[in-house]
């Protein structure tokens, strides 16, 4: 699993507001619709950009959560939300949620289901929590989708074998919606949201990743520095040149506690 220490955490805070992960995270927001007076939960909160949509979309008189197992994660959510009276911040997992049971009116979990081995305990716990007719809203990458040119394609295709490796299920979409049924969830829909460039944007998702699996890659001693940084090199090449290609797809899926 990745782990969002301090460097990798102000990494994703500045590329967080790009406008791909902006689409992604507006996609989540959405699909949950939340209402005014409404009690939230945002798993995996991160950095809290999703947290305050919600906590301004729910108002005085509604209450958002946000959890998180990162100290250095929550601290920047924290700041974020700061003078915002219906946010609150807890340290902590998804397979233990400590909340009442049927106490959310909904719960949304933006690539997070992606690092468990077994989805079943964190959804068991959410069902808990949520009461009778509680949203929950789960997106994650499909890892298989992944598409991204190269005039090395072996050595493209051992840096994506390496970042494999941060997660512990590279095909969430695919897996979720039969144990979300198992666990006595209702499916409504998985709604793709594609990403595909021709252009390596700085604020792009792309960008975002290059930097990640550049770092991940020698930050585990999987790849040398000289190697990581000609693969980082190599797709700023390509865009220079007009030859950048990269694709890959985002799922939201919709659920619901009967």
């Amino acid at each position: 699993m990745l782990k969002f220490g301090h460097d990798t955490a102000r990494v994703l805070e500045d590329a967080y507001q790009g406008a791909d992960i902006t689409r992604r995270r507006r996609a989540s927001f959405d699909t949950l619709a939340p209402a005014p007076g409404e009690r939230l939960l945002d798993l995996g909160c991160g950095n809290g950009l999703l947290t305050l949509d919600l906590a301004r979309a729910v108002g005085d008189s509604g209450h958002v959560l946000g959890l998180d197992p990162s100290p250095d994660m929550l601290d920047l959510a924290r700041a974020r939300c700061a003078g915002r009276g219906n946010v609150g911040f807890e340290q902590g997992r998804a397979e233990t949620l400590p909340f009442a049971d049927a106490s959310l009116d909904g719960a949304v979990s933006l690539q997070v289901f992606e690092y468990f081995d077994d989805m079943r305990p964190p959804l068991c716990e959410l069902f808990r929590v949520l009461k009778p007719g509680g949203r929950l809203v789960i997106g994650d990458m499909h890892w298989d989708t992944l598409t991204w040119h190269s005039d090395e394609p072996a050595r493209m295709a051992e840096m994506c074998r390496i970042w494999d490796r941060h997660v512990a299920c590279r095909d969430v979409p695919a897996r979720l919606p039969a144990v979300l049924t198992e666990v006595g969830f209702r499916l409504f829909a998985v709604t793709p949201v594609p990403f595909s460039d021709t252009q390596l944007r700085p604020d792009g998702l792309a960008a975002m990743m290059i930097r990640l699996m550049t770092g991940y890659a020698v930050q585990t001693g999987a790849m040398t520095d000289a190697d990581a940084g000609a693969w980082a090199k190599e797709q700023r090449d390509l865009a220079r040149d007009g030859r950048f290609f990269f694709s890959l797809t985002h799922f939201v899926c919709h659920a619901q506690k009967p």
